[in-house]
C-alpha cells in the first residue's frame, strides 16, 4: 500500500468518525446511524496501522536502519532462521523489485526479502 494511498484511508477515517462525532451531538436521534460512522471510521484507521505493521521488518525496527527494496529486508543480512518462504510474491511499485514473502509459522509474522 502506497504512502499516499495510506494517508487518504487515514483521512477518510478521521473524517467519518468526526461526522459521526457531529451528528450525535447535533441531533441525538441519528446515534445509532452514527455510532456505525465513528466505529467505521476507527476500524478503517486501526486496518491501515496494522496493513503497515503487516509487512514492516521488525529486525529493521529494532535497528532503526533503513529498510531493503520496499521496505522489506535487506538481500545482503541473513534471516533468522525461524522465518519460511511462502509462495506469496508481489511486485513492489516504487522499485519494481518482486519481493518474496516470508512467514514464522509460530508466530505468523511475516517479512519480506527483495528476490535477485
Amino acid at each position: 500500500m502506497g504512502t499516499a494511498l495510506r494517508v487518504v484511508l487515514i483521512v477518510a477515517g478521521l473524517a467519518a468518525m468526526v461526522l459521526g462525532i457531529v451528528a450525535m451531538v447535533s441531533n441525538p436521534a441519528l446515534a445509532p446511524a452514527a455510532l456505525w460512522w465513528v466505529a467505521l471510521g476507527g476500524l478503517l484507521v486501526v486496518a491501515v496501522a496494522a496493513e503497515r505493521q503487516r509487512y514492516r521488518s521488525e529486525a529493521a525496527e529494532r535497528k532503526n536502519a533503513p529498510a531493503g527494496p520496499g521496505g522489506g529486508e535487506r538481500p545482503s543480512e541473513p534471516l533468522e532462521p525461524r522465518f519460511r518462504p511462502t509462495n506469496e510474491v508481489f511486485l513492489d511499485p516504487t522499485s519494481g523489485h518482486r519481493m518474496r514473502v516470508l512467514v514464522d509459522p509460530s508466530t505468523g509474522e511475516r517479512r519480506y526479502v527483495a528476490e535477485a
